[in-house]
């Protein structure tokens, strides 16, 4: 099964992000802040079979570039899909692996991105070059 975990503080944007997301994908934990989030990566059970975790760039008490950094020391290899606003890029996120798609966005296309980085998330690792959508 596959598991994604949803972090974004916005209630009516996670529930639609979320609604959209189990179609396809079936079971995505939500949790509203990256500390929330990082306690979460650090119990085994919930770390061995998570394999997607998409962030809003903009997270209550971390931002979302200190986030990816802090996801990264504690899970390296897994992939990252940040969701920024309008007009901002991924200039923050160099260097950190991650695939980042600003709104306006449809959902198929965040979608696709998510299957794209669930099938071969090796894509995303150190030794290839960076990946922006």
């Amino acid at each position: 099964m596959i598991s994604i975990l949803l972090v974004d503080d916005d209630p009516l944007q996670a529930s639609l992000i979320l609604s959209v997301l189990e179609q396809r994908f079936g079971y995505v934990r939500r949790v509203s802040d990256a500390a929330e989030a990082l306690c979460l990566i650090e119990q085994r059970e919930v770390a061995d079979h998570l394999h997607l975790v998409i962030s809003g760039h903009h997270l209550p008490g971390m931002g979302g570039p200190e986030f990816v950094n802090e996801l990264r020391s504690r899970a390296p290899y897994l992939p990252i899909l940040v969701l920024g606003a309008v007009g901002e890029t991924s200039t923050e996120y160099n260097g950190a692996h991650v695939c980042f798609l600003a709104k306006p966005f449809a959902a198929v296309k965040m979608l696709n991105l998510a299957s794209w980085m669930l099938a071969d998330p090796k894509l995303l690792l150190p030794e290839f070059k960076k990946i922006d959508r």
